[in-house]
């Protein structure tokens, strides 16, 4: 946070500069202002962002990639849609695009698939359980297999908690569209834990679930 505001603090220097030279009347909000919108935009939004961030590249740079963010954040100050919900949609969406430029993937398909299948079964102590030892398997073994959009849906709601209307600002696509999306990843996503799943049996045993 501290490098953003110094980053920020230079901007905001320019900023004061431009309104004194083009008069009182400018309609360049005072730095002040500025400083306090983007501290609540801040403060509403940082942890989510981070937790969003470091789901998708190796921890060591999930910081650097919100500082980046939070940069844009302040540059476009003026873009950044008022109220917490469009305001979260509009950062994330800043960093998916942030992601796509630095493309530090770092094992994500394993992590968000362990992960998936935590937030499945919403148990702390997973390693007790044997069920939920081999569900867990299962869904690391599917997740590869999905297509990037669905895998993106399926994190966008399940990991993220993001709404339909904010996962869908996040694609830029509407919200019905990712409805739909979400709706094909979790059939093909389930299609594929069962075949999994069915692999992982005696040949019999498959034949016989298959039947059901």
């Amino acid at each position: 946070m501290i490098k953003v505001f110094k980053r920020a603090a230079i901007t905001a220097t320019h900023l004061c500069g431009l309104r004194q030279e083009q008069g009182m009347n400018s309609t360049i909000p005072p730095p002040q202002d500025r400083e306090q919108r983007f501290r609540e935009i801040y403060d509403a939004a940082y942890v989510d962002l981070l937790r969003y961030v470091r789901r998708r590249v190796h921890p060591t740079h999930a910081e650097d990639v919100v500082g980046d963010v939070m940069l844009v954040a302040w540059r476009r100050l003026d873009d950044v849609p008022v109220g917490s919900s469009a305001a979260r949609a509009w950062l994330f969406g800043v960093a998916r695009k942030t992601l796509q430029n630095t493309r530090r993937r770092d094992d994500r398909h394993d992590a968000v698939a362990v992960r998936l299948a935590e937030v499945r079964h919403g148990l702390a102590d997973a390693g007790l359980l044997p069920d939920l030892v081999a569900y867990r398997a299962d869904i690391a073994a599917a997740w590869p297999l999905l297509s990037a959009l669905h895998q993106e849906a399926i994190a966008l709601s399940v990991l993220d908690g993001l709404s339909a209307p904010e996962a869908a600002a996040v694609l830029g696509i509407s919200s019905t569209a990712f409805r739909l999306r979400l709706s094909r990843a979790r059939r093909t996503l389930r299609r594929h834990v069962d075949s999994t799943a069915d692999d992982r049996l005696p040949g019999h045993l498959a034949s016989d679930r298959s039947l059901r």
